[in-house]
């Protein structure tokens, strides 16, 4: 006796549906048709390699029915990069006395801190241009008002030393 077998087609509903309604019920019966195309897919290889044993033709099987497409992955949020920001306020004075204060918000991390001229004045400088004119500006007034202070100073004690010098003879 002689059994012709052949190939296994997939079976589909799609032959007699509209593809709307196909996208439609694709969302909700996304496990019914996993499995359904593993099953015609076992049963698609069982019936290919009794037709190559029966006949030894170099007949293939029908394609199986493709796993629908998953929707792509949604890309993670990129991560947001945490700042910090802080508030150094350096103030001076005419006498030329810096200091500076350092706040996190709210709060005060160094207050009061005793800071050099110079070392605002190379700060500023590495900071940017536009602060290092301003800044410089105010320490070279600072600068004159202390040695035109020194020069009067001095002219006051060279009047003592003078008044002193006649009070001995």
């Amino acid at each position: 006796m002689t059994v012709d077998t052949f190939a296994a087609e997939a079976q589909t509903d799609a032959v007699d549906t509209p593809e709307a309604a196909l996208d439609s019920s694709a969302a909700t019966d996304t496990t019914d048709s996993a499995s359904t195309a593993e099953a015609l897919a076992a049963d698609a290889s069982v019936d290919s390699t009794a037709s190559s044993d029966d006949t030894g033709s170099a007949e293939t099987a029908a394609p199986v029915a493709e796993k629908p497409k998953k929707a792509p992955a949604k890309k993670a949020a990129p991560k947001k990069t945490k700042t910090l920001e802080l508030t150094l306020t350096v103030t001076g004075t005419a006498d030329g006395e810096w200091k500076a204060e350092l706040k996190q918000g709210n709060s005060y991390i160094a207050k009061n801190l005793l800071v050099a001229a110079a070392a605002v004045s190379r700060a500023a400088k590495e900071l940017h241009e536009d602060l290092s004119g301003p800044i410089d500006e105010v320490i070279d007034a600072a600068r004159e008002q202390q040695a035109a202070k020194v020069a009067a100073l001095e002219a006051e004690l060279e009047a003592a030393r003078k008044a002193l010098a006649e009070l001995d003879d």
